[in-house]
Protein backbone atom coordinates (compact mmCIF):
# COMPACT_ATOMS: atom_id res chain seq x y z
CA UNK A 1 0.00 0.00 0.00
CA UNK A 2 2.92 2.44 0.00
CA UNK A 3 6.59 2.27 -1.00
CA UNK A 4 10.14 3.76 -0.69
CA UNK A 5 11.98 5.57 -4.27
CA UNK A 6 15.44 4.90 -3.01
CA UNK A 7 18.59 6.25 -4.68
CA UNK A 8 21.05 4.67 -5.57
CA UNK A 9 23.17 5.77 -2.60
CA UNK A 10 21.30 8.68 -0.25
CA UNK A 11 23.91 12.21 -0.84
CA UNK A 12 21.77 14.37 0.91
CA UNK A 13 20.23 15.14 4.36
CA UNK A 14 16.68 14.79 3.29
CA UNK A 15 13.49 12.46 3.27
CA UNK A 16 10.69 13.47 0.88
CA UNK A 17 6.37 12.09 1.52
CA UNK A 18 3.91 12.27 -0.20
CA UNK A 19 0.67 10.53 2.00
CA UNK A 20 -1.48 11.64 0.34
CA UNK A 21 -0.98 11.28 -3.60
CA UNK A 22 -2.10 7.37 -3.70
CA UNK A 23 -4.66 6.72 -6.16
CA UNK A 24 -5.59 2.87 -5.56
CA UNK A 25 -8.98 2.52 -4.42
CA UNK A 26 -10.14 -0.38 -3.15
CA UNK A 27 -12.86 -1.94 -4.44
CA UNK A 28 -14.57 -2.73 -1.09
CA UNK A 29 -14.28 0.94 0.08
CA UNK A 30 -16.12 2.00 -3.38
CA UNK A 31 -18.65 0.09 -2.96
CA UNK A 32 -19.10 1.62 0.90
CA UNK A 33 -19.35 4.86 -0.65
CA UNK A 34 -22.00 7.15 -1.79
CA UNK A 35 -19.78 8.67 -4.52
CA UNK A 36 -18.51 7.88 -7.66
CA UNK A 37 -15.39 7.34 -8.52
CA UNK A 38 -14.32 11.15 -10.02
CA UNK A 39 -15.93 12.81 -6.68
CA UNK A 40 -13.99 10.74 -4.73
CA UNK A 41 -11.06 11.51 -5.59
CA UNK A 42 -11.34 15.27 -4.58
CA UNK A 43 -9.35 14.97 -1.59
CA UNK A 44 -6.14 13.62 -3.44
CA UNK A 45 -3.05 14.99 -3.79
CA UNK A 46 -3.05 14.52 -7.49
CA UNK A 47 0.22 13.44 -8.88
CA UNK A 48 2.51 14.90 -6.23
CA UNK A 49 4.97 11.90 -5.83
CA UNK A 50 5.77 12.69 -9.26
CA UNK A 51 6.48 16.05 -9.39
CA UNK A 52 8.88 15.62 -6.64
CA UNK A 53 10.17 11.78 -7.68
CA UNK A 54 13.51 14.21 -8.92
CA UNK A 55 14.26 13.78 -5.27
CA UNK A 56 15.58 10.25 -6.06
CA UNK A 57 17.58 11.42 -8.96
CA UNK A 58 19.27 13.89 -6.56
CA UNK A 59 19.60 11.43 -3.53
CA UNK A 60 17.16 11.77 -1.30
CA UNK A 61 14.56 8.52 -0.72
CA UNK A 62 10.92 9.23 -1.66
CA UNK A 63 8.05 7.37 0.64
CA UNK A 64 4.31 7.80 -1.25
CA UNK A 65 1.40 6.31 -0.17
CA UNK A 66 -0.40 4.18 -2.74
CA UNK A 67 -4.04 4.22 -0.64
CA UNK A 68 -5.87 7.36 -1.17
CA UNK A 69 -6.69 10.07 1.33
CA UNK A 70 -10.16 9.10 1.34
CA UNK A 71 -9.49 5.42 2.70
CA UNK A 72 -6.85 6.24 5.52
CA UNK A 73 -4.98 9.36 6.23
CA UNK A 74 -1.76 9.12 7.96
CA UNK A 75 -1.43 12.88 8.81
CA UNK A 76 -3.54 12.82 11.63
CA UNK A 77 -3.00 11.34 14.86
CA UNK A 78 -3.43 7.45 14.92
CA UNK A 79 -6.97 7.67 16.50
CA UNK A 80 -8.71 10.66 15.59
CA UNK A 81 -11.66 9.17 15.10
CA UNK A 82 -15.68 9.98 14.41
CA UNK A 83 -17.88 7.49 16.59
CA UNK A 84 -20.72 8.53 14.54
CA UNK A 85 -19.04 6.51 11.40
CA UNK A 86 -18.96 3.28 13.03
CA UNK A 87 -21.06 0.52 14.76
CA UNK A 88 -19.41 -0.38 17.99
CA UNK A 89 -17.00 1.26 20.13
CA UNK A 90 -13.60 3.18 19.77
CA UNK A 91 -10.77 2.58 22.22
CA UNK A 92 -11.09 4.39 25.51
CA UNK A 93 -7.64 6.47 24.04
CA UNK A 94 -9.49 7.75 20.68
CA UNK A 95 -9.39 11.11 20.17
CA UNK A 96 -12.86 12.18 19.29
CA UNK A 97 -12.69 15.20 19.84
CA UNK A 98 -10.25 17.32 18.03
CA UNK A 99 -10.93 19.76 15.50
CA UNK A 100 -10.05 17.77 12.38
CA UNK A 101 -12.57 15.07 13.99
CA UNK A 102 -15.29 17.17 13.98
CA UNK A 103 -14.67 18.88 10.47
CA UNK A 104 -14.60 15.17 9.03
CA UNK A 105 -10.74 15.15 8.11
CA UNK A 106 -10.17 12.74 10.80
CA UNK A 107 -7.84 9.11 10.11
CA UNK A 108 -10.53 8.03 8.87
CA UNK A 109 -12.25 10.69 7.11
CA UNK A 110 -15.78 11.09 6.81
CA UNK A 111 -15.95 13.92 4.14
CA UNK A 112 -13.77 14.65 0.93
CA UNK A 113 -13.06 18.58 -0.11
CA UNK A 114 -16.02 20.28 -0.26
CA UNK A 115 -18.07 18.36 2.31
CA UNK A 116 -19.12 15.52 0.49
CA UNK A 117 -19.85 13.08 2.26
CA UNK A 118 -17.63 9.90 1.37
CA UNK A 119 -19.94 6.26 3.01
CA UNK A 120 -23.74 5.37 2.40
CA UNK A 121 -23.81 4.74 6.23
CA UNK A 122 -22.42 3.37 9.07
CA UNK A 123 -18.93 0.37 9.30
CA UNK A 124 -17.66 -1.76 11.49
CA UNK A 125 -15.33 0.21 13.75
CA UNK A 126 -13.09 -3.05 13.36
CA UNK A 127 -12.27 -2.23 9.65
CA UNK A 128 -10.92 1.16 10.49
CA UNK A 129 -8.59 -0.12 13.19
CA UNK A 130 -7.83 -2.95 11.05
CA UNK A 131 -7.01 0.17 8.42
CA UNK A 132 -4.69 1.77 11.03
CA UNK A 133 -2.79 -1.51 12.47
CA UNK A 134 -1.91 -2.71 8.80
CA UNK A 135 -1.39 0.64 7.02
CA UNK A 136 -1.41 3.60 9.25
CA UNK A 137 1.26 1.92 11.75
CA UNK A 138 3.42 0.84 8.94
CA UNK A 139 3.87 3.61 6.79
CA UNK A 140 4.66 5.67 10.00
CA UNK A 141 7.39 2.93 11.22
CA UNK A 142 9.04 3.43 8.04
CA UNK A 143 9.07 6.96 7.60
CA UNK A 144 10.50 7.39 11.07
CA UNK A 145 13.13 4.76 9.87
CA UNK A 146 14.02 6.82 7.05
CA UNK A 147 14.25 9.85 9.18
CA UNK A 148 16.56 8.11 11.90
CA UNK A 149 18.57 6.58 8.93
CA UNK A 150 19.12 10.43 7.30
CA UNK A 151 20.05 11.53 11.01
CA UNK A 152 22.82 8.81 11.84
CA UNK A 153 24.64 9.31 8.31
CA UNK A 154 24.43 12.96 8.19
CA UNK A 155 24.01 14.18 11.63
CA UNK A 156 20.64 15.76 10.30
CA UNK A 157 17.72 15.21 8.93
CA UNK A 158 15.10 17.34 6.52
CA UNK A 159 12.02 16.13 5.87
CA UNK A 160 9.67 17.59 3.19
CA UNK A 161 6.39 16.65 3.39
CA UNK A 162 4.99 16.96 0.08
CA UNK A 163 0.66 18.26 -0.71
CA UNK A 164 -1.26 19.83 -2.84
CA UNK A 165 -4.22 22.23 -2.36
CA UNK A 166 -7.35 23.36 -4.39
CA UNK A 167 -6.83 26.23 -6.61
CA UNK A 168 -9.32 28.89 -5.52
CA UNK A 169 -7.45 28.96 -1.90
CA UNK A 170 -6.51 32.71 -1.06
CA UNK A 171 -5.01 34.07 1.76
CA UNK A 172 -7.29 35.18 4.51
CA UNK A 173 -8.79 38.72 3.76
CA UNK A 174 -6.93 38.93 0.82
CA UNK A 175 -7.40 38.42 -3.23
CA UNK A 176 -3.49 36.70 -3.36
CA UNK A 177 -3.56 33.05 -4.45
CA UNK A 178 -0.45 31.74 -3.63
CA UNK A 179 0.86 29.22 -5.74
CA UNK A 180 2.90 27.50 -2.62
CA UNK A 181 3.13 27.52 0.77
CA UNK A 182 5.57 26.87 2.98
CA UNK A 183 4.50 25.37 6.42
CA UNK A 184 6.92 25.02 9.21
CA UNK A 185 4.30 25.06 12.43
CA UNK A 186 4.68 29.08 12.70
CA UNK A 187 8.58 28.43 13.35
CA UNK A 188 8.73 25.19 15.32
CA UNK A 189 9.12 22.21 13.47
CA UNK A 190 12.08 23.74 11.09
CA UNK A 191 15.12 26.01 11.42
CA UNK A 192 13.40 29.79 10.36
CA UNK A 193 16.56 29.61 8.23
CA UNK A 194 15.72 26.76 6.53
CA UNK A 195 12.24 27.65 5.95
CA UNK A 196 13.18 31.73 4.87
CA UNK A 197 15.45 30.06 2.12
CA UNK A 198 12.90 27.35 1.02
CA UNK A 199 10.56 30.56 0.12
CA UNK A 200 13.28 32.40 -1.16
CA UNK A 201 13.68 29.77 -4.03
CA UNK A 202 10.70 29.41 -4.97
CA UNK A 203 10.21 33.14 -5.09
CA UNK A 204 13.46 33.31 -7.62
CA UNK A 205 12.15 30.71 -9.75
CA UNK A 206 8.80 32.76 -10.15
CA UNK A 207 6.50 31.72 -8.31
CA UNK A 208 4.31 33.61 -5.17
CA UNK A 209 4.89 31.93 -2.02
CA UNK A 210 3.48 32.34 1.54
CA UNK A 211 4.74 30.61 4.93
CA UNK A 212 2.26 29.25 7.00
CA UNK A 213 -0.92 30.82 5.80
CA UNK A 214 -3.47 29.37 5.34
CA UNK A 215 -1.77 25.77 5.86
CA UNK A 216 1.28 25.77 8.34
CA UNK A 217 1.68 21.87 8.59
CA UNK A 218 -0.17 18.85 9.80
CA UNK A 219 0.21 15.61 12.37
CA UNK A 220 3.55 15.02 10.22
CA UNK A 221 4.97 18.01 10.15
CA UNK A 222 4.39 18.80 13.88
CA UNK A 223 5.07 15.35 14.88
CA UNK A 224 8.26 14.77 13.24
CA UNK A 225 10.36 18.51 13.47
CA UNK A 226 12.58 19.17 15.96
CA UNK A 227 14.94 21.40 15.26
CA UNK A 228 16.70 21.48 18.84
CA UNK A 229 17.65 18.07 17.71
CA UNK A 230 18.68 18.74 14.27
CA UNK A 231 15.51 17.42 12.68
CA UNK A 232 13.85 19.75 10.78
CA UNK A 233 10.50 19.14 9.06
CA UNK A 234 8.47 21.48 6.13
CA UNK A 235 5.46 20.87 4.29
CA UNK A 236 5.01 22.60 1.28
CA UNK A 237 1.74 22.56 -0.59
CA UNK A 238 1.32 23.50 -4.40
CA UNK A 239 -1.57 25.28 -5.72
CA UNK A 240 -3.03 22.37 -7.90
CA UNK A 241 -4.04 25.09 -10.93
CA UNK A 242 -0.31 24.84 -11.64
CA UNK A 243 -0.14 21.42 -12.89
CA UNK A 244 -3.71 20.02 -13.82
CA UNK A 245 -7.15 20.69 -14.74
CA UNK A 246 -8.97 20.28 -11.20
CA UNK A 247 -12.47 19.49 -12.98
CA UNK A 248 -11.00 16.36 -15.37
CA UNK A 249 -7.47 16.14 -12.98
CA UNK A 250 -5.94 15.61 -16.43
CA UNK A 251 -2.02 17.11 -16.24
CA UNK A 252 -1.85 20.97 -17.61
CA UNK A 253 1.02 21.39 -20.58
CA UNK A 254 3.53 23.07 -17.83
CA UNK A 255 3.54 19.75 -15.42
CA UNK A 256 6.98 19.03 -16.93
CA UNK A 257 7.61 22.52 -16.25
CA UNK A 258 6.54 22.70 -12.56
CA UNK A 259 8.46 19.39 -12.07
CA UNK A 260 11.64 20.35 -13.47
CA UNK A 261 11.64 23.62 -11.06
CA UNK A 262 10.37 21.45 -8.36
CA UNK A 263 14.05 19.42 -9.19
CA UNK A 264 15.71 22.82 -9.35
CA UNK A 265 14.25 23.82 -5.83
CA UNK A 266 15.35 20.96 -4.34
CA UNK A 267 19.05 20.78 -5.83
CA UNK A 268 19.57 24.23 -4.32
CA UNK A 269 17.81 23.85 -0.89
CA UNK A 270 20.21 20.74 -0.72
CA UNK A 271 23.31 23.00 -1.35
CA UNK A 272 22.23 25.47 1.07
CA UNK A 273 21.91 22.88 4.12
CA UNK A 274 25.30 21.33 2.79
CA UNK A 275 26.89 25.07 3.17
CA UNK A 276 25.44 26.33 6.01
CA UNK A 277 23.89 23.68 8.21
CA UNK A 278 26.56 24.09 10.70
CA UNK A 279 25.63 27.77 11.33
CA UNK A 280 22.07 27.24 11.21
CA UNK A 281 20.60 28.89 13.89
CA UNK A 282 18.40 26.17 15.66
CA UNK A 283 15.57 28.25 17.70
CA UNK A 284 12.27 28.99 16.41
CA UNK A 285 11.18 32.51 15.49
Amino acid sequence: MFEILEPAAQRIPFVFNSPHSGRLYPQSFLDQSRLDAHSIRRSEDHFVDELFQSATYLGAPLLRAHFPRAFLDVNREPYELDPRMFDGALPAHANIGSMRVAGGLGTVPRLVAENMEIYQGRFPVEEALTRIETIYKPYHATLRKLIARTHVQFGMAVLIDCHSMPGNVHLPGTGQRPDFIIGDRYGTSAAAELSRVAVELLQQLGYAVTRNKPYAGGFITEHYGRPTRGLHALQIEINRSLYIDEATLVKKPGFAALEADLGTFIAALARHVEEYAAYMPLAAE
